[in-house]
């Protein structure tokens, strides 16, 4: 079993407490009326999938309901830490192209 710590609540619960809310720190676009079809998609639906640290959002919905980051490892599925919503991370993530 998975135990997750929510930043909000204070406590570690288990995992079927949370839902998974995709990758963190994804910046919007400036201008979003001025992206081309092709520039949408690629913010919408391509994400990183690093194998090693990846940042991450995730949801508490069985209980303060409050969405938080979540820095965890893809190889071994260990969380290393939980931040609240805009803090920063402590963990760096992988450097681009080091994903193997």
């Amino acid at each position: 079993m998975l135990l997750v710590y929510c930043p909000y609540c204070e406590e570690a619960r288990e995992e079927e407490e949370f839902t998974y809310g995709g990758e963190a720190h994804i910046k919007r676009p400036l201008s979003p009326h001025t992206l081309t079809d092709e520039e949408w998609g690629d913010y919408l639906y391509f994400r990183k999938n690093p194998r090693g640290l990846h940042h991450e959002m995730w949801f508490h919905n069985a209980g303060c309901r409050r969405y938080f980051c979540a820095t965890r490892d893809t190889v071994t599925y260990k969380i290393l830490e939980t931040y609240k919503i805009g803090g920063p991370p402590k963990s760096p993530s992988i450097p681009a192209g080091a994903d193997g």
